[in-house]
């Protein structure tokens, strides 16, 4: 697991003291800040009429999501779909110890490899801090 640093610290403590729901998992990908918390914590970490997100976006002037965990394993092709959504790809494999991303076509793969490949190494970023394993788009 990565090491969280201050910045990341504060946005788990900002969700942690508007929403009353504890998580250590945030990330960054696409200019937003997403929260992965545990799915029965999801409607109490949204809040009423998206109160929550509201109030944390306003606070830190950034878009923010609130998604589900991961499962494990198992659960990472959702996952990782809901963090690159609305981009949508084909499927998410393992191959030789790696996640293997097909797009599914060209704009596809260039929206999730975004400009000078910044989101591919956000998105590599992520599967290894959740799964600690790399990605690869094809």
């Amino acid at each position: 697991m990565a090491v969280l640093n201050l910045q990341t610290i504060r946005y788990i403590n900002l969700l942690d003291n508007t929403a009353r729901v504890k998580t250590r998992k945030c990330f960054l990908y696409n200019n937003a800040i997403i929260f992965a918390v545990p799915q029965h914590m999801m409607m109490k970490a949204i809040g009423p009429n998206a109160r929550n997100i509201r109030i944390i976006q306003e606070k830190l002037g950034k878009k923010i999501r609130i998604i589900r965990e991961a499962d494990g394993i198992e659960d990472a092709e959702r996952f990782v779909k809901d963090i690159t959504s609305p981009v949508s790809f084909k499927s998410l494999e393992i191959k030789e110890g790696m996640f293997i991303l097909s797009s599914g076509g060209i704009q596809s793969k260039a929206a999730l490899m975004g400009r000078n490949k910044r989101r591919l190494e956000e998105l590599r970023q992520i599967t290894k801090d959740t799964f600690a394993m790399d990605l690869k788009i094809f």
